[in-house]
């Protein structure tokens, strides 16, 4: 097998034999031509149902995540639901995660609950919580996300996979932080992979998407079906876009780790704050985890500034290259209040973030700038 950034080049990605094109064509078109009734060209027939560039990227993303298949949607939480429907069924229970996306458990507990799916939140950081929820659940799914969002926490994924095996459960990881230069879940014995593509596999924040990666071909057969089925496919386009992406996101998640490492060290002194959660501190207590299962520790930082929420909104109000917005893993550092914005909708469950926690998503943007606008507004905090 070839080296992983050569594989986010070029599988996939062949030059194009008509023309000798090193990029290949955009499919920018809703149907195909037959040269009979069902006498197809290639397979197909419709672009909801298959189209020559979601081919390219979901060949791709199953060569990074070493899958048997991969399939793409209109954003990280249709596939996530494409692949709830798959492989649950009223009367099932998924484990989660108690620090996960707040859209992802929004989808699982008050759009899932209503089908009839129940869900246990655990610390998955804690295996004997973990086992002692299978045993009593006996879930169909467990859902991990390891980094964790918004609070960074660690997974051990091989050990997680195990427990799984043991209880006849299906694994998924939610890959988004990490991506699958950094970690490959399934090679540590996940069944499924989840990605919102809109971050770091896209990396520039101008397409919305999310995908699943399958351990094996009947895992995937049933997500397949609802892709065509319930009309959730990603776009030509923006399939497209993500397959550009993919291509540098081994150089940009180097870059992401560094910048993320160099704001990390100038700010853990700093009076103003009281705790930072970033997987690369050694005192970090998943530090030995992720160094065994990760390359690198990633481009994503939480803090806990002194003075609570009302220092932690002047924080982020205060930044200048940092810019306040929801989302992550693009080109450009974002800063934001999770309590307030991404995870507002798990205010008052047993998810609910800090009021005072901050979260980071460090850019790609030269080191020295990042560090001095994090350290100009945290002096602003006296």
């Amino acid at each position: 097998m070839t080296g992983f950034s050569t594989r986010a080049i070029h599988d996939g990605n062949p030059n194009d034999p008509g023309t000798g094109a090193v990029i290949p064509p955009l499919h920018l078109t809703s149907t195909f031509v037959q040269d009979g009734v069902g006498k197809l060209r290639s397979e197909y027939e419709y672009s909801r149902s298959g189209n020559p560039t979601r081919t390219a990227l979901q060949e791709t993303l199953a060569s990074l995540e070493q899958g048997a298949a991969a399939y793409a949607f209109a954003s990280g939480l249709a596939a996530e639901d494409a692949l709830i429907r798959a492989h649950t069924r009223p009367g099932d229970t998924i484990v989660i995660g108690n620090d996960a996306y707040g859209g992802t458990y929004r989808l699982i507990d008050q759009v899932y609950s209503q089908w009839g799916v129940q869900n246990r939140p655990v610390d998955f950081t804690d295996l004997n919580a973990v086992r002692a929820a299978v045993a009593e659940t006996k879930p169909k799914l467990l859902w991990v996300e390891t980094p964790s969002n918004p609070l960074l926490r660690i997974t051990d994924i091989a050990a997680v996979a195990a427990i799984a095996r043991e209880s006849g459960a299906l694994l998924v990881v939610d890959n988004t932080f990490a991506t699958p230069y950094l970690q490959q879940p399934i090679v540590l014995g996940a069944d499924f992979v989840v990605h919102s593509l809109t971050k770091y596999l896209g990396g520039h924040s101008d397409a919305v998407g999310g995908a699943v990666i399958v351990r094996e071909p009947a895992l995937g057969e049933p997500i397949g079906f609802l892709q065509n089925a319930s009309g959730g496919a990603l776009s030509p386009f923006d399939a497209w876009l993500f397959s550009r992406g993919i291509k540098t996101l081994s150089a940009r998640m180097r870059t992401h780790s560094d910048d993320a490492e160099a704001v990390v060290a100038a700010i853990a002194t700093h009076p103003a704050v009281s705790a930072i959660h970033y997987p690369g501190l050694e005192s970090h207590p998943g530090h030995e985890i992720a160094a065994r299962q990760q390359r690198r520790f990633g481009g994503m930082v939480s803090l806990q500034v002194r003075g609570g929420a009302d220092a932690a909104r002047k924080l982020v109000e205060s930044t200048r290259v940092f810019q306040l917005a929801e989302s992550l893993g693009g080109v450009e550092s974002l800063i934001e209040l999770p309590a307030a914005m991404t995870h507002a909708s798990v205010s008052g469950t047993e998810l609910e973030v800090p009021a005072d926690l901050i979260r980071l998503s460090v850019g790609i943007e030269d080191a020295e700038d990042l560090v001095a606008d994090m350290l100009q507004a945290l002096d602003q905090l006296g």
